[in-house]
């Protein structure tokens, strides 16, 4: 450690720390522009000045300096750094108005302001003139996409957006052309960002240069009401904040959450919204003479009704969609189970997970976090960068440190960072159990991460697929007392959450594709279920929130709530149970989805025993104890593994494939979204370029 000493505060600090943070340490409030915690430094604003006594008799750069870097007074005394001296003040005023000789004055049609570095930053280290009367510079706005809109002129060449894409993203398209004052931010050749993670250079922005393209001019900050939640658009549990005004939702911004998304979030998360306003359900339907028309509840629960009491409990049965929260899957599960069936299965992709096998053996066991302290890494059957975005740039960030090799079984993509590609299909992950080059890597590793994806379990193989990906963590010593390297990557937010409160079939139950095959069920209840095709001949009852593929096929449609307009648990895929908060109410005659459970239970003749969420909960509780521990990760018994490996089982010839193809398309959601639809079709454009 070393002394220093910051505005007559002495502190020891270790030598690393810049001055900025030494500083901050000693609870000095230092301005910055360019520095930020998770990018590299650059030194371009220069608005975190500080005066060093006994250094250069000019201020410095505190974000650019080491406390290492200080000289000791003449007698020993610990360095001074000075924050609020008259060097420092006028430092900043000089450094402000420079900043705002070309800035225009936008903020009245600005959509940063109200939350603009700038703006906060001029009032508080800014002086109420200037000396600078010349024309402003203007700069011509550039086209990066449909999601980022661009105001260059009030750029200040802070280069965060270039940092982040390059070294967060991995993707290196926006940078900086010219000199002096005719430098300007852009992407090459003027064309859309393609990293899925993009948005983040909105947060990032301290002026209005980028700002969201969708959400332009449609509120301020100070007129929304914000809510914490969860995103469910794939199963890492991002943190969000749900921006509201009225009873609809304006925008999603991330939270800081440093064990699961630290601080990003990705694009089909943060401009979701508009898919939640279109296409929607908000009334009960019911099929008569081939025709959906419009009906009320009563009449909804009556054609149930009538339909399940002439049914053999044996022919009824539930699928459990992938955005169904965990209330939600124990409510149905419990229905069905008093209606007399064993009829239920949430992995509508017909991924071969048991609960039944032990909770490590379906959980991101090492946790999302504990990537950072992995020193290998094999990927099996999965694309990180699309089906976990936020996931995958968690392991670049361990990749940049290096000594941290990447070994990829499945299709060879682009994930943002070098790996070492071994094969397409379950036959090279055979191998690695006979040895090679990077089974020794494996086995030389201190904590080697095995990471599983959906598309090497959702085939007809998947259960001996899993049971020789856990022979090879075990073999390769993967899983051990002190690290549980055996990791399976879910796509779906409810999954991890439906499995544990046990949405399997039971005994004698049909799975997925037994439930939706011709003649498999006469009566199948779909919760959110948009993703299978089902054989006609059931009778379907569709509860959820919009006119996607379930509903068509739908005999009886029942509006839900989405996951902005409930509350309701999920637990994404390292097994985190977390809340997301109602920010909004369903529109028309939409309830939430537990209480329409509950009132069907009632005309059914099996009343649930549960009349509030308080109650459910309390139920849900009760029975899965872990559940209950919100934001915590209860580890899984690692034996499940060793168990898991002694399964077999015969695997086939067939390469994995992703299990995640299309980005923008994975939802009911995301398909309603103009947003989204943009996206994917600028994707698919640059697919057939690359093809030809």
């Amino acid at each position: 450690m070393a002394k220093i000493i910051v505005d007559d505060i002495e502190l020891d600090v270790p030598p690393e720390y810049t001055l900025l943070q030494a500083c901050e340490a000693a609870g000095a409030e230092i301005p910055r522009f360019c520095f930020h915690e998770r990018l590299s430094i650059a030194g371009n604003c220069r608005m975190c000045l500080v005066e060093v006594k006994g250094g250069p008799p000019k201020p410095q750069a505190s974000c650019a300096m080491n406390v290492r870097d200080l000289r000791p007074g003449p007698n020993g005394e610990p360095p001074v750094v000075l924050t609020k001296s008259p060097m420092v003040k006028k430092a900043r005023e000089g450094v402000m108005e420079f900043l705002l000789i070309n800035h225009p004055l936008d903020c009245p049609i600005c959509d940063q302001g109200g939350e603009c570095d700038l703006q906060d930053q001029a009032m508080a280290y800014g002086v109420d003139t200037s000396r600078y009367a010349e024309n402003k510079r203007a700069v011509e706005d550039k086209y990066i996409g449909p999601l980022v809109k661009t105001s260059m002129t009030r750029c200040i060449q802070c280069t965060r957006c270039v940092r982040f894409t390059t070294e967060v993203a991995g993707v290196a398209e926006l940078g900086a052309i010219g000199r002096g004052e005719d430098m300007e931010i852009t992407t090459y050749l003027e064309a859309a960002l393609t990293s899925e993670l993009q948005g983040n250079v909105v947060d990032l922005c301290p002026v209005g240069a980028l700002t969201q393209r969708p959400y332009a001019y449609h509120a301020r900050p100070w007129e929304l009401v914000k809510t914490e939640s969860v995103d469910v658009m794939d199963a890492v549990g991002s943190n969000i904040r749900v921006d509201t005004r009225g009873r609809e939702v304006m925008r999603i911004l991330p939270r800081l959450n440093e064990d699961v998304n630290e601080e990003w979030i990705s694009d089909k998360t943060r401009y979701i919204w508009d898919g939640l306003k279109t296409q929607r359900l908000d009334r009960p339907y019911v099929r008569v003479d081939g025709k959906l028309r419009p009906a009320g509840w009563p009449e909804a629960f009556a054609a149930i009704a009538a339909k399940v009491k002439a049914t053999p409990a044996n022919r009824i049965g539930a699928l459990i969609g992938d955005l169904v929260s965990v209330e939600e899957a124990f409510a149905a599960k419990d229905l069905i189970t008093r209606l007399g069936s064993a009829n239920i299965d949430c992995r509508q992709d017909g991924a071969a997970l048991n609960p039944a096998l032990g909770r490590a053996t379906y959980l991101f066991n090492p946790s999302i976090a504990a990537i950072e302290a992995a020193d290998a890494l094999l990927i099996i059957g999965s694309d990180p960068r699309r089906e976990a975005s936020v996931l995958n740039a968690r392991i670049r960030k361990r990749w940049l440190r290096g000594a941290f090799p990447i070994g990829v079984i499945g299709e060879a993509v682009d994930l943002t960072y070098s790996y070492d590609y071994l094969g397409a299909g379950p036959e090279t992950l055979a191998g690695l159990l006979e040895g090679g080059a990077f089974a020794d890597v494996l086995k030389g590793a201190e904590r080697p991460l095995v990471l599983v994806g959906q598309g090497a379990l959702a085939r007809p193989d998947g259960a001996a697929v899993l049971s020789l990906a856990a022979r090879v963590a075990e073999a390769v010593g993967a899983v051990n007392e002190a690290w549980n390297g055996f990791a399976v990557l879910h796509t779906a937010a409810a999954r991890v959450g439906a499995l544990d409160v046990g949405a399997v079939p039971g005994a004698g139950g049909l799975d997925v594709a037994g439930m939706i095959a011709p003649g498999g069920l006469d009566v199948l209840f779909a919760l959110g279920a948009d993703e299978v095709d089902i054989a006609p001949g059931a009778f379907v009852v569709y509860l959820g929130t919009h006119g996607d593929r379930g509903a068509h096929r739908a005999d009886v449609i029942l509006p839900g709530a989405a996951y902005t307009e409930k509350s309701g648990t999920y637990v994404n895929t390292e097994g985190r149970a977390q809340l997301a908060n109602r920010a909004a109410f369903p529109p028309g005659e939409a309830r939430e989805d537990w209480a329409v459970l509950r009132a069907l239970s009632d005309v059914l003749g099996q009343r649930l025993p549960y009349d509030s969420l308080a109650q459910l909960r309390a139920a849900l509780y009760a029975a899965h104890p872990h559940l209950a521990r919100i934001d915590h990760v209860a580890p899984a018994d690692a034996a499940a593994v060793a168990a898991l490996a002694q399964q077999g089982g015969a695997t086939d010839r067939a390469p994995f494939r992703a299990a995640v193809t299309a980005f923008y398309m994975t939802n009911p959601i995301a398909r309603a979204s103009a947003v989204m639809a943009e996206c994917a079709a600028l994707a698919q454009n640059r697919l057939a370029a690359a093809a030809e």
